[in-house]
């Protein structure tokens, strides 16, 4: 299929060169131009996708928030307008299902289809091709777009023809991470306040019953001391903030997610939006006078 992906980032780049080994034409497009110069180097698209429109079957979306999605689809380029009406917008990006719902409607009234799509497994899963996808909407787009699914995922859950059910699983999906992250940190910190190091927790606790795979998947960063970031800390305020919304909106109480959400705030407030998310710890390390 002929693909314009936005949002090359540590999970859309990978996500390119993916659907590129699975023969797919792709263009990429960032802020950063070196980003699509790197995949230009790596076999995507040379030419600008624009002056492809009429040949382009699907556009993928791994961007940050709903506001640059929104920014793509209706403000600037404004592709609802440029895309033919067999055009399949496929949205990876963490939305709230409220937002995919009503970005399906704006879509359909363009004759334009919108599959609520996002995404789970990280940065490594990204690049090995094995995310975990959560779909919702069209039937026969999905099943269009398969060639796509099949280069990037391991996991394809087809969660029904509704657009916001995909994401209602993400927002579950996200809360149990994001609480994991921020108790992986805790605990961490409380060894080292005990006289654990870091190497010792590691060595024991992925073989005891409180371990989990968000441990086993963050902890190494902070073993390492290399905060390079694969999933930044700015990004859990984003998500919680949405389970937070939804929450609210049903009057359901969510102590142990509000309580991650201030400890995010409270990281970022320390200077590490922009670090990789196992950073976190610094905060609980800082507070403990323990020197990372």
């Amino acid at each position: 299929m002929n693909v314009v992906l936005f949002g090359l980032g540590s999970m859309g780049f990978s996500i390119a060169l993916n659907m590129l080994k699975g023969r797919h034409k792709v263009w990429g497009v960032d802020v950063d131009a070196g980003k699509v110069a790197a995949l230009v180097a790596q076999g995507g698209e040379p030419t600008v996708y624009s002056d492809h429109l009429a040949d382009i079957d699907a556009v993928v979306l791994t961007v940050v928030n709903e506001a640059q999605v929104t920014r793509v689809l209706f403000d600037d380029p404004r592709l609802c307008d440029q895309l033919h009406e067999h055009s399949i917008i496929i949205c990876l990006s963490t939305v709230s299902p409220e937002f995919a719902r009503e970005t399906e409607q704006k879509l359909q009234n363009k004759n334009l289809t919108y599959l609520d799509c996002p995404m789970s497994g990280a940065a490594a899963r990204a690049k090995s091709g094995e995310l975990t996808l959560m779909v919702s909407g069209d039937e026969t787009a999905i099943t269009r777009v398969k060639g796509i699914f099949d280069s990037i995922s391991a996991n394809v859950f087809n969660l029904g023809s509704e657009a916001g059910l995909g994401s209602a699983m993400k927002a579950t999906n996200q809360l149990l991470a994001g609480v994991h992250i921020m108790a992986m940190a805790e605990a961490m910190a409380f060894g080292r306040s005990q006289g654990i190091s870091f190497e010792r927790f590691m060595e024991v606790i992925p073989k005891c019953a409180g371990t989990s795979w968000i441990l086993e998947n963050r902890a190494p960063t902070i073993l390492s001391g290399d905060y390079t970031p694969k999933s930044t800390v700015d990004i859990w305020p984003k998500d919680l903030g949405i389970i937070q919304k939804i929450a609210e909106g049903t009057g359901q109480n969510i102590p142990i997610t509000r309580a991650a959400l201030q400890r995010y705030n409270d990281a970022i407030a320390d200077g590490l939006a922009s670090e990789d998310d196992a950073a976190v710890v610094k905060t609980y390390l800082n507070e403990l006078g323990i020197e990372d």
